[in-house]
């Protein structure tokens, strides 16, 4: 034996909701954009709402103009670079090497302070 509701799935004010309820829709316009890839996107817009240039394709994330003939040229991604190909930008070879020689010279003369240290307090 079942209990409960009659009417399964529904609650109270439940119903179909039209315009009377929502109230009336703002007018709309329908704008195409095309991308590079020859997608076509038309959203709509609200009458008197400012229509931007450019929109983001849905379907590969081009953005989008409203010229079918010249759309705009997909954005270029830059290569990953690894932190050293940024280095090599902003030095030369030759400043590399002084820099280079610059820490040897500190790493060495801290170990022969530490090898001296040593050798003095061995006995």
């Amino acid at each position: 034996m079942g209990s409960g509701s009659a009417i399964r799935g529904s609650r109270v004010g439940a119903g179909p909701m039209g315009e009377a309820e929502r109230g009336e829709s703002a007018p709309r316009i329908r704008v195409p954009f095309y991308c590079a890839n020859k997608h076509e996107v038309v959203p709509s817009f609200a009458h008197e709402a400012a229509v931007p240039e450019e929109w983001d394709c849905p379907r590969c994330g081009f953005p989008a103009g409203k010229d079918p003939q010249n759309p705009p040229a997909p954005p270029r991604t830059e290569p990953y670079k690894t932190h050293l190909a940024y280095v090599k930008e902003r030095r030369s070879e030759e400043e590399g090497r002084l820099i280079l020689d610059e820490a040897l010279a500190k790493l060495r003369a801290e170990r022969a302070e530490v090898e001296a240290y040593m050798k003095a307090n061995a006995n």
